[in-house]
């Protein structure tokens, strides 16, 4: 019964993560301060995220949209030769970098407060529904999975590639499951700019 309860609540994370992921940049938008300096460190480091994350999905395909953990082949390559949760790492640079970006004329406690919000929601939205995928990677993969599981780190990557590798890119996937994900992104810059250019 508490494994039931307990798969219930991570599906509902899962499915709601990105509502969930949203309102940390909702916070930086309204509330943060922008100046050209923290511009200059920080979008660089917001688009190597993004770039970590397109590279990721052209190996995973449009299943990162899902609102229900599925995958319809281990991917071993790619990215994900590296490190397992690719697309999560890409996520928190990117984050990351918008918080740098976002919070330069921050006073030290406000910038504090508002990178533990984002980038502490963030790690715990992953810390629920990452188990929730590789439990279902395990069931449905087995030792595939499990071999994998001991070559390659859940979070921090490897310095090198991990072999056997298997998966192949197609970055035509990118338009289609990126979307939403440009236009965040876009927004953000654009919040950047409106901002930078009032203060």
């Amino acid at each position: 019964m508490a494994g039931e309860r307990a798969r219930g609540w991570r599906d509902e994370v899962f499915k709601h993560r990105g509502l969930l992921l949203a309102l940390p940049a909702v916070s930086l938008g309204f509330l943060g301060r922008p100046t050209r300096g923290s511009i200059v460190r920080g979008v660089p480091v917001a688009f190597a995220g993004e770039a970590l994350r397109c590279w990721a999905v052209g190996y995973s395909g449009v299943t990162t949209r899902s609102d229900e953990v599925t995958a319809p082949a281990l991917t071993t390559a790619g990215p994900y030769a590296f490190v397992r949760n690719p697309l999560y790492v890409g996520n928190f640079v990117t984050a990351l970098g918008f918080t740098i970006a976002f919070t330069g004329a921050l006073p030290v406690a406000q910038r504090a407060a508002l990178s533990a919000l984002g980038l502490g929601t963030m790690l715990a939205v992953y810390a629920a529904i990452v188990p929730l995928e590789e439990r279902y990677l395990r069931e449905t993969f087995g030792e595939a999975f499990e071999d994998y599981v001991r070559r390659v780190p859940r979070l921090i990557p490897r310095l090198w590639p991990s072999a056997p590798r298997t998966g192949r890119y197609d970055g035509r996937v990118i338009a289609a499951a990126e979307t939403r994900t440009f236009v965040t992104f876009g927004l953000m810059l654009v919040a950047l700019a409106f901002k930078a250019v009032r203060a």
